[in-house]
Parts: structure tokens; C-alpha cells; sequence
């Protein structure tokens, strides 16, 4: 009777959480060690949107991931505590659970180190493991965490919850979803000629292909290297190679008009001047992806392509 009981229980739980929209692959990967579960959920939900979780309980994650601006915040770059600034832009938490590395560096190999880090980081939210295990340990909390994970809440389950509910946070049923899914009515005639472009001359496809339109790799595009400033070491900070210096991890196209400014580093403010940086070529470096060429485009197939990204909004959802 407790074994059917138990069955019964886990099918409730894998039923209240939704299936991802329409465009996502249907298998949303999660590890073996942090199954996801409804009680996880919710406990990363309350933490994604816990001050106290910085050290002077002014910023928590969702300050900088604003679920209104398709978990992105606006601004060139990450602004932390005390107001220190980051150095890069921050990037959209959308389908993340399909991610292979995370940070626009890629130095964080899952999305349990993910969520830790911006926490512990000096410039962003700035607190301590200590502090951080003693919030999760605190009256408001304790239950919780003894409910989701069945012990005392450590460092490392803070990371699991948060990274159980961002796994939650899906983006897709736009027109162009709809659009490849069959409906011939989901798009307009601008935004159909932009994605002709889209796979062909202007070969944005290459790097921004399947569910997620991200190839989740490190290409030097340039951007880096822009205006003679002293060029951000990008992939090369975390592998030492020569090679990857200047390399930023390709960011997903969902929802992109909503998440401008655009780059690592915030140094691009519309869509518009994004297809007019990639037409130009990029900014010629020795590590410049061999991809990158200078496109001669149209102003009306500038147009086009700006037509198709708007496209790319869709439905966000997240906690479930």
C-alpha cells in the first residue's frame, strides 16, 4: 500500500509540472541528483526572489533577471551591491534546463554552480556560504528545505533549488514556432523573407540553429575587440587557450526583442544595429570566427530580418 502510495504521489508531482511550449524538445533534461519536484520548485521560486540572499538585503536574483523583461534587467551590465558593476550583460535565463554551459564564458558546467555563483560573486550579490547557509537554516526556511530535500538545507541545496526552479523558465510558442510546426497564416510576408535570409545569405543559422536558436559554443565575433578597447578574454579566462580569446557563447534568440542591449557586453542597443554590426562583417581580429564575412544587405532585407527576430517572441512561463 505505501509503494502505490509513493507511485502515486511521484506521477502527481512529474503531472504539476507543465510540459514545455511548443518549439522546445518534449524531454527536458534534469540530473540524477536533483530530480525536479514541485517542493524544490517552489523553494527556488521564494530564493529567486530573496533579498536577503545579498549582503545588504537590497538585490536578489530576480533584480537582475526580471521575469517582465524575459529575465534580463536592461542594462549594459550586471549591477551588484553597493552598486558595483559587472562586466558583462546580463544574459536571458530562458530554457536553460536544455543548457550545456552556462555564464557567456561558459565556466560553469551546470546549472547548480550557475545559481551559486552570482550569490558568492563580490559584484554581484556578495555574500557569504555561511550567510547563505544560515538564511536556509533560519525559521522562514528550515521546513522547507527539510521538506525538499530531506536534511538540514546546505550550500549546495540552495543551488539545487534555485536550479530546479530556473529549469522551469521556458520560452517558446512564438509565430515562428507555429510557423515551422505548420501554420502557413503565423507569418507575414517580411517576417518569411527574413528567415529565408535567416538560413541563407546572411547565415545567422549557422550559430543560432535547433529549439533553443543556439548552437551553446564560443565564437569570436568580434565584439570583443570593438572601438580599440581592451578586449574582455572571454572563453580564453576559463581554458587558457590562445585560441578562444575574444570567444562569447552564442545567447539564444528567444524573446530577443525584449532583452536588448545586445553582446556580452551591452555595447549594442537594438536589433537593428545587431544586423548592421554582423552585415559589416565584425570587427577584424586574429581570432575572428571564419564565418563572419561582410554580407551586403539590403536595407529592405535588413528590414526582413529585423521582421523575423520580433517573431521570436513567444510565451514565457516559469515555476512549473
Amino acid at each position: 500500500m505505501r509503494i502505490v502510495y509513493g507511485l502515486l504521489l511521484a506521477v502527481t508531482a512529474v503531472a504539476a509540472i507543465r510540459r514545455p511550449p511548443l518549439g522546445l524538445d518534449l524531454y527536458r533534461p534534469v540530473p540524477e541528483e536533483n530530480p525536479l519536484t514541485p517542493g524544490k520548485i517552489a523553494l527556488g521560486r521564494q530564493l529567486f526572489d530573496e533579498r536577503r540572499l545579498s549582503r545588504d538585503g537590497t538585490l536578489s536574483c530576480a533584480s537582475c533577471h526580471d521575469p517582465k523583461r524575459a529575465f534580463t534587467d536592461g542594462r549594459t551590465v550586471a549591477h551588484g551591491v553597493g552598486g558595483e558593476l559587472g562586466t558583462r550583460n546580463v544574459p536571458a535565463l530562458l530554457n536553460r534546463a536544455w543548457g550545456s554551459s552556462f555564464f557567456w564564458d561558459g565556466r560553469a558546467t551546470t546549472l547548480e554552480q550557475q545559481a551559486l555563483e552570482p550569490i558568492l560573486n563580490r559584484r554581484e550579490l556578495a555574500m557569504t556560504p555561511d550567510g547563505v547557509v544560515a538564511l536556509a537554516r533560519s525559521p522562514r526556511y528550515r521546513l522547507q528545505f527539510q521538506h525538499a530535500f530531506g536534511t538540514e538545507a546546505t550550500l549546495l541545496d540552495v543551488g539545487r533549488a534555485l536550479a530546479s526552479y530556473v529549469r522551469t523558465i521556458v520560452a517558446g510558442g512564438s509565430p515562428y514556432d507555429r510557423f515551422l510546426a505548420g501554420d502557413p497564416h503565423a507569418l507575414s510576408d517580411a517576417p518569411r523573407r527574413g528567415l529565408a535570409l535567416f538560413r541563407g545569405k546572411a547565415g545567422c543559422i549557422s550559430c543560432h540553429a535547433g529549439p533553443l536558436l543556439s548552437d551553446e559554443q564560443f565564437h569570436n565575433t568580434g565584439v570583443a575587440f570593438r572601438l580599440g578597447a581592451s578586449a574582455d578574454e572571454g572563453r580564453a579566462r576559463v581554458t587558457h587557450v590562445d585560441a578562444d580569446r575574444g570567444a562569447f557563447k552564442t545567447p539564444t534568440l528567444r524573446e530577443v526583442a525584449r532583452t536588448a542591449p545586445y553582446m556580452h557586453d551591452g555595447s549594442i542597443a537594438t536589433l537593428e544595429e545587431v544586423i548592421d554590426y554582423y552585415d559589416s562583417g565584425g570587427h577584424r581580429n586574429p581570432g575572428l570566427d571564419g564565418r563572419l564575412r561582410p554580407l551586403s544587405l539590403t536595407s529592405p532585407e535588413k528590414a526582413d530580418l529585423v521582421a523575423l527576430l520580433r517573431s521570436l517572441g513567444g510565451v514565457v512561463t516559469e515555476g512549473r
